[in-house]
């Protein structure tokens, strides 16, 4: 087994992309697909999204900041969630920092591909959340990915700056991961009520064709709410449509994945 490594990525901001990231990965280890959630965002809302302190250092223990500068194996920054068949690697803020240091380093656009390749094996799926930005951290999630998957807002304005993450795709697999593809886009924060998020939607169809998702994550309070509880929208209200929609979800990435 190997696992399939999924970047979640935007270089916007607010689109959902955390959020995203947290609820596939609960639902693909609902569904008894052992997965490991890497937070590196240096904003480190995974980790709190999840329940856990992410200013609170000495009791984290070590963490993907530990791991990028090469002073421990990913393995050893590895530490379940409370839900079954789903691990988490938690970053802290000081991510930032080290995206800093790791600007000097030898290997700094493979570092992230290496730590995977050495866990690969334990997983079915390990889901990356990379940075709102197209930064060395996004660079390297690219690099170790076999997947990436856009949320994009169904808002105005919300395809900008998608041609530009695109280009960036096709220079990774040009120059560094020939294997990358692009498994697809999610519309997020879809609001049935208005004819905008309806045109968007439509919009993001027509540039992207069957690579779009036919799930789309509502605008929902139950969604928003959950990460200030520490858990994902799936154990906060099941039942409730935002936990529908990304359950939905899990199950679209698990056939585009198998059939690949």
């Amino acid at each position: 087994m190997s696992a399939k490594v999924i970047c979640i990525t935007n270089q916007k901001g607010g689109v959902g992309k955390t959020t995203t990231a947290v609820n596939l990965s609960y639902y693909l280890a609902k569904d008894k697909f052992k997965t490991l959630l890497i937070d590196f965002d240096p904003q480190g809302n995974a980790t709190s999204g999840l329940g856990i302190d992410k200013n609170d250092t000495r009791s984290l223990g070590a963490t993907m900041v530990n791991v990028i500068l090469g002073s421990v194996q990913l393995e050893n920054a590895i530490r379940p969630t409370k839900y079954k068949h789903f691990d988490l690697a938690p970053t802290t803020p000081e991510l930032a920092n080290a995206e800093v240091e790791m600007a000097n380093m030898q290997r700094k656009f493979v570092r992230l591909r290496d730590a995977v390749r050495s866990v690969a094996d334990k997983y079915d799926y390990i889901i990356i959340d990379s940075p709102p930005s197209l930064s060395l951290l996004t660079v390297n999630g690219m690099i170790a990915a076999n997947y990436l998957l856009l949320p994009v807002q169904t808002e105005f304005y919300a395809l900008e700056g998608v041609a530009q993450l695109l280009e960036s795709m096709k220079l990774v697999m040009k120059q560094a991961n020939p294997n990358l593809h692009l498994l697809g886009v999610l519309a997020t924060m879809y609001d049935k009520r208005t004819s905008l998020s309806a045109q968007v939607y439509q919009e993001i169809k027509k540039y992207f064709k069957q690579l779009t998702f036919d799930t789309k994550i509502p605008r929902n309070v139950r969604v928003a709410e959950a990460p200030s509880h520490g858990v994902p929208v799936g154990a906060y209200d099941k039942f409730s449509k935002g936990a529908k929609a990304y359950k939905e979800l899990a199950k679209e990435v698990e056939e585009r994945t198998h059939e690949k």
